[in-house]
């Protein structure tokens, strides 16, 4: 059975590299903006509604296979956030939740010919540390691409772990797709060998 990932994400190919997961990579082309525009629902109820449309636009065009579609929401203050633009709102950004505590809510859904099989969704609590407007200047200048490509303006598992104070939930759901539910799932839908 074919595997899909909807998702043009590093972080989340790599989780799946690093199981050993067989997999394809087919992007799903969603208007993000206008879903987002359009919801009324709480940040963990929107990154699970992100994911299962993305499942169902890929498996609508690959009949048979098993299409994974997963989003994250940073959580701030009951608002959702979504990635920063420019490096400039990644630094106004980073100054917001410094000292302060966050969530991110990831949302996972599998479809299978047009329509959701199995869903899940995560809630991880990062609490970022007091750190130095000296600190921040030399992250901002070392980040590189990750404070535009994240919706944290980090990378938790590389340079972004110096930012905080204590985490609370599943690390790989931190970086974005909560490996060990998806595992059962794949083998629940005949994907992976029990």
């Amino acid at each position: 059975m074919s595997f899909i990932l909807a998702s043009g994400s590093a972080s989340r190919r790599a989780i799946l590299e690093n199981a050993q997961v067989a997999f394809e990579v087919d992007p799903a082309d969603i208007d993000e903006g206008a879903v987002k525009d359009s919801f009324s629902g709480d940040p963990a109820a929107l990154a699970l509604k992100l994911a299962e449309l993305k499942a169902l636009e890929v498996s609508k065009r690959r009949p048979g296979a098993l299409v994974l579609g997963s989003d994250q929401v940073l959580e701030f203050e009951g608002v959702a956030y979504d990635k920063a633009r420019s490096v400039a709102e990644a630094e106004a950004r980073l100054r917001q939740l410094r000292g302060q505590t966050h969530y991110l809510q990831g949302g996972i859904a599998l479809a299978r010919d047009g329509e959701i099989v199995w869903r899940h969704q995560a809630t991880s609590t990062l609490v970022m540390r007091e750190f130095s407007d000296a600190f921040l200047a030399d992250y901002l200048d070392n980040a590189g691409d990750i404070l535009t490509k994240g919706v944290g303006c980090y990378a938790f598992e590389g340079l972004g772990a110096q930012l905080f104070e204590r985490t609370e939930g599943d690390y790989y759901a931190i970086l974005g797709l909560s490996l060990l539910p998806v595992l059962g799932a794949l083998r629940a839908h005949g994907a992976l060998a029990e």
